[in-house]
């Protein structure tokens, strides 16, 4: 299925490869300050595309992926700071692992119980989730939430920390755009969708649901806790009103929304219009800074209400039965 899904959509798969090698460019064409907008692009985007392994090929809705990034952020921190002093490379690899396998751990210990329930309800208990975490990382001393965590600075090749990191951000965004677009043309990926749909005659049509919803749940976590790490080390300086952020949440979902639900391109042209647009166009404007960018969601969705894919599909189809 998925070499069959490379050849099909081959001027895709090259589109995809011209972006990333111009993104790469990016650090020595423009300033720091645009790179910074890079980063965060980059890292809009993978959360995007993480959260989309279960919201949007699943259609099970986290309003609190927040949990993740927070809980990666800081289980990496600790590790790092407590127990790799003075070796900042080593220490930062480990705690990758460290952050996404305790944020997969867990995904695994709720989801069996959180996945029972479905759309609002899910959505809700994740919220509460991420709320309980932040508390918890926020008043229990040996978590450091409250007084903040200082984490080691890397460097290498000379680069500046904003293009370093910016480079961290693109590689973990070109695995997991691999990573969803084999998971999007495999097996699993068409179960998923038969959930989306329909889950009661997914599972009676012989559909493992719960065990394709648990697999991807963890997946999902253990993703945006290894986003969390290295979105840690970019700001150096952590606390939990800083990693543990509900917007966190609702922007992933605001990226789909915008550029597509259930595609692997529309967490990509949600995220760029947004930190574009409110970091760039609207960045000197801050007395009205929400209301534009409110108002400009709002005719975003009058206008595209299936995102931006979905508005250029159906130009396209209008313009073949023309």
């Amino acid at each position: 299925m998925l070499a069959a899904a490379l050849r099909k959509r081959a001027w895709r798969v090259l589109a995809g490869v011209v972006f990333f090698a111009a993104a790469a460019s990016l650090p020595f064409v423009t300033t720091p300050f645009y790179v910074r907008v890079g980063q965060l692009v980059l890292f809009s985007s993978a959360l995007g595309l993480a959260w989309t392994l279960l919201g949007g090929f699943a259609g099970y809705w986290s309003f609190g992926h927040a949990a993740f990034i927070g809980l990666g952020a800081f289980a990496a921190g600790i590790f790092e700071v407590e127990l790799m002093k003075g070796q900042p490379w080593l220490g930062f690899a480990l705690g990758l692992l460290v952050g996404a396998g305790l944020s997969a751990l867990a995904a695994a210990v709720v989801a069996w119980p959180i996945l029972r329930l479905r759309g609002i309800y899910f959505a809700v208990a994740m919220l509460g989730i991420s709320q309980v975490l932040a508390e918890l990382n926020n008043n229990i001393d040996m978590f450091k939430g409250s007084m903040g965590l200082v984490l080691p600075r890397l460097s290498a090749f000379g680069l500046r920390p904003e293009a370093l990191y910016f480079y961290l951000l693109l590689i973990a965004t070109i695995l997991i755009t691999i990573l969803a677009f084999a998971i999007q043309h495999s097996r699993i990926g068409a179960g998923l969708m038969a959930i989306r749909e329909d889950e009661d005659t997914a599972r009676m049509l012989g559909v493992p649901t719960e065990r394709y919803k648990v697999t991807m749940f963890i997946a999902s976590a253990a993703l945006t806790g290894a986003l969390g790490v290295i979105y840690a080390h970019s700001l150096g300086y952590i606390t939990t009103s800083s990693v543990y952020r509900t917007e966190f949440s609702l922007n992933m979902i605001v990226y789909n929304l915008l550029g597509g639900i259930g595609t692997l391109i529309g967490p990509f042209l949600g995220s760029a219009i947004m930190v574009i647009l409110t970091q760039v166009v609207l960045g000197r404007l801050l007395s009205i800074h929400m209301f534009v960018t409110g108002a400009l969601l709002v005719l975003l969705v009058l206008v595209a209400p299936k995102g931006i894919t979905g508005l250029v599909r159906a130009l396209r189809q209008r313009w073949s039965a023309r």
